[in-house]
């Protein structure tokens, strides 16, 4: 089976974390090719019977970067089985990795140019980000704030498994506190749930153990709004099928992302496992994935 790959996104978004990942998956990985050469060199690999191509474009890579929809669309309908992952973050936690690497932005020298005058790490951030939005509107979005590189290690090789044509159903569940996923597509607020927190027993445990899961079983308010949810995701997602796109993700948030909103997403992934491919994500607890690095 053939399967190309394409990392993409904002600089300081973990590209180099997620290349290596499909490069520990055997694919061929190219890092930073210009963009002019894409279209050439994924059609020379597949003559050349590679099977598994990885390449890394952003706005290092030499060329003017907004054509890059245009040679995705020319890819695909020459019927080349493209996924295209685009990795971004919040700017201030972009700000905050950039301190500590203490790296230039890639941007700086373009935008000086265009505006006669230093610009600031965060102007270049912002500058990126609008130039590549149409590109993040169409693609398969990861924010990796708050993510530890093996959880987008984990999420970066479970895209790259989905077969061609089928849609990625991903119920992920978050903390407010945090801020909302900004690759959500759905957002569902579970805050008004009873809150096992609150017990001492229960509060260093997860809505994956039991003793909490059964907790919020008891409640009849924490069954009704699943079933809502379920309901309104069975009633919409034949539609968001017919959208030609490759992936929906549902994020359930609660206050801490530890107890309510994980047993709500592991209880919509139990009603909807006769969908696949299906995912079940908890964005705050990095050791849900230790059976996956």
């Amino acid at each position: 089976m053939q399967s190309v790959v394409l990392i993409t996104g904002i600089s300081g978004s973990g590209k180099t974390v997620a290349l290596r990942q499909l490069e520990d998956l055997a694919y061929n990985c190219v890092d930073n090719l210009p963009v002019s050469l894409l279209h050439e060199y994924i059609a020379e690999a597949l003559n050349n019977d590679l099977s598994l191509i990885a390449v890394a474009i952003d706005a290092r890579s030499h060329g003017d970067i907004t054509n890059l929809p245009e040679i995705i669309a020319g890819l695909r309908a020459r019927n080349i089985p493209i996924k295209v992952i685009f990795l971004e973050a919040a700017t201030e936690e972009l700000l905050h990795r950039y301190s500590e690497s203490r790296r230039a932005h890639p941007l700086t020298q373009k935008l000086k140019q265009l505006t006669q005058s230093t610009p600031s790490l965060e102007e270049c951030i912002e500058y990126e980000k609008e130039l590549l939005a149409p590109l993040r509107q169409t693609e398969h979005v990861i924010d990796t704030s708050n993510l530890v590189p093996s959880q987008l290690r984990a999420w970066v090789r479970e895209i790259s498994e989905v077969p061609p044509g089928e849609i990625l159903l991903t119920f992920e569940s978050f903390a407010f506190k945090k801020g909302l996923p900004s690759s959500a597509d759905l957002v569902f607020d579970v805050r008004c749930l009873p809150n096992p927190y609150y017990d001492p027993q229960l509060r260093p445990l997860t809505g994956r153990d039991k003793p909490v899961a059964d907790w919020l079983s008891e409640y009849d308010s924490v069954q009704e709004l699943i079933n809502d949810i379920a309901s309104y995701i069975k009633k919409w997602l034949p539609l968001y099928m017919q959208d030609t796109r490759s992936y929906l993700t549902v994020a359930i948030g609660c206050t801490g992302g530890k107890h309510r909103s994980v047993y709500v997403a592991e209880q919509l992934a139990k009603y909807f496992s006769y969908h696949q491919p299906l995912r079940v994500r908890h964005r705050a607890q990095a050791q849900f994935y230790s059976d996956l690095v």
